[in-house]
């Protein structure tokens, strides 16, 4: 059990019989009254995020979390299989329970998270940050950068995000997994 008061990002509870984990949070004094603790937490089964107020002193049943790397090896009827990277054995994970799977490729380090209790996975997340090559993109006019102008392009894992005109096929650039937005040219 921990105190609402211990709550910050990252912090794993249980509550309605269901795994919440916290995204976002903020200390509160009111001008009359007790302080309290206003939290942003999202369910890791479902994705759903709900906004919850606690007192000060609310006691909460937290879940111990475990954070391994584990490396994507390919898909299969039973999902995504990972390996984990100190002991070698393989897990199937949803696809829905992958954190940036839109732009995950094969041998990418993802980071799997679990709970201690029972062993069950959570979620998984792939690093912020990866480098994806431009299979297919139209080419740009040369002098046409006055604007920060963007154009479509096709990643190697088939995603199409959205890249400036001086982009071409067979460019390494590095994309924001979150979001999917473009973040710069990688030179090799």
């Amino acid at each position: 059990m921990i105190n609402s008061q211990e709550i910050k990002k990252g912090t794993c509870i249980r509550m309605d019989n269901q795994v919440w984990i916290c995204i976002d949070f903020q200390h509160v004094k009111p001008g009359k009254g007790n302080t309290v603790m206003r939290t942003k937490l999202k369910n890791v089964t479902d994705g759903r995020v709900l906004e919850r107020t606690f007192q000060v002193g609310f006691k909460l049943e937290d879940v111990r979390i475990e954070h391994r790397p584990y490396q994507y090896l390919y898909e299969d009827t039973t999902g995504l299989i990972f390996m984990n990277q100190e002991t070698f054995e393989q897990i199937p994970i949803a696809k829905d329970a992958i954190i940036g799977v839109d732009f995950m490729k094969e041998s990418d380090i993802v980071e799997v998270v679990t709970d201690t209790t029972d062993g069950t996975i959570l979620y998984a997340e792939m690093p912020v940050k990866t480098n994806l090559r431009v299979t297919h993109s139209e080419p740009g006019i040369k002098g046409d950068t006055a604007t920060n102008a963007t154009k479509p392009a096709t990643l190697e894992t088939g995603v199409e995000v959205r890249v400036p005109l001086f982009i071409n096929e067979g460019d390494l650039i590095q994309v924001d997994t979150r979001d999917g937005s473009y973040l710069n040219r990688v030179k090799e």
